[in-house]
């Protein structure tokens, strides 16, 4: 029908064909829209999973090989060669102490040790002309033993005097702090300028490796940890998923602290998954304890929990969509997946994606996991 043949004496049902057309044409944009905006959201069904009792402590990465270097020999520092964070070798100069006074003292020292050869060249060779007259008989036996003596005490005086200049040697080497091992320097203690004393800390050197997880056990769970037969270490680096260690050794330190009543375990970290870990790291413990009748949990992934401030929830699938549905966890599982106390079922189906499950036209998808 051509709208502008229509009579000027009809606009009222002009304006409602015109209304009708307009309202056919916004129903199949909205329709489309709405197919557009529809988003795939993979799921997961909740499962229930059978496992002893767990306990999970905080840990700390901490090198094998770590020493606190200071100064051997008094002084104010000359230089600091190097900075936190740089790679040393063993052997190699960390920073230097004023040897002025060393110097003075190595010098003194081989002015003595040139003294006493000189003595003990006099004394022998009077020893060796006392001798010879003595064999004519133009001295006295007494004379020869005394000559002998004086040779004797020459000999020991250059012995002193050498052992004093290398006593002043190492004195004046003292004032050259160097590496005691490849590593890495985790901290310095002080700078140029600075009082250098013997016992006094200038840096902290660490090697890369060995590494291992130490943890503080409090006391009410020492039994616990003693039975596990399976301990797990988790690393989040802030990748997708976590990494998971599983320590070569563990011991315990056979004290504990009287303030905190915690004993120290420590948890020795395979060379192939040290290569990723630094000194001073966060980590999980998980220590798993086998039972006769292991207990039945609801677990979901990780990845399906979402937290908002002090609401810590998921996604439950309803079929044609998602509602925000709130749990409370328990410890975290094997596997990377946590346990729910409460607030899910068996039955119920949540979305591994937490993000778009909250986006509008969120749908579960077709093939869930």
């Amino acid at each position: 029908m051509n709208i502008s043949s229509l009579p000027t004496a009809q606009p009222a049902r002009k304006l409602a064909i015109l209304g009708a057309a307009w309202v056919m044409v916004g129903a199949a944009v909205l329709g489309s829209m709405a197919h557009a905006e529809s988003v795939p959201v993979p799921t997961v069904a909740v499962q229930s999973q059978s496992s002893g009792a767990m306990v999970v402590l905080d840990g700390v990465i901490e090198a094998v090989k770590q020493s606190t270097v200071s100064a051997q020999a008094s002084g104010r520092i000359a230089t600091f060669v190097v900075k936190a964070g740089d790679k040393v070798r063993a052997g190699q100069t960390l920073a230097t102490v004023d040897d002025r006074e060393a110097a003075t003292g190595v010098q003194r020292s081989q002015a003595q040790v040139n003294q006493a050869e000189a003595e003990l060249r006099n004394a022998k060779a009077n020893m060796e002309r006392t001798k010879d007259l003595q064999s004519k008989g133009f001295v006295s036996k007494a004379a020869l033993d005394s000559a002998e003596a004086q040779y004797q005490s020459a000999q020991a005086m250059r012995d002193q005097a050498t052992a004093g200049a290398r006593q002043s040697g190492l004195a004046q080497g003292f004032t050259r702090v160097t590496a005691p091992f490849d590593g890495w320097v985790l901290q310095t203690h002080s700078q140029v300028g600075d009082l250098a004393v013997p016992g006094k800390p200038l840096m902290t050197v660490y090697a890369p490796q060995p590494l291992r997880a130490v943890v503080q056990v409090p006391a009410s769970r020492a039994q616990s940890v003693m039975k596990a037969t399976q301990t797990t270490i988790k690393v989040d680096n802030g990748a997708d998923k976590p990494m998971w260690i599983t320590p070569a050794s563990r011991s315990a330190i056979p004290s504990a602290d009287p303030v905190s009543q915690t004993t120290e375990w420590r948890f020795e970290i395979p060379a192939k998954d040290a290569v990723s870990l630094v000194p001073g790291q966060q980590v999980n413990v998980q220590f798993l304890q086998a039972q006769a009748d292991p207990v039945a949990r609801l677990v979901v992934p990780l990845a399906s929990v979402v937290r908002r401030g002090e609401l810590t929830a998921v996604y439950v699938s309803t079929g044609q969509g998602f509602s925000l549905r709130a749990v409370r966890l328990g410890a975290q599982q094997s596997g990377d997946r946590v346990e729910v106390l409460a607030g899910l079922s068996a039955s119920d189906v949540v979305a591994m994606d937490p993000v778009r499950a909250g986006s509008t036209g969120a749908q579960p998808a077709k093939s869930s996991k």
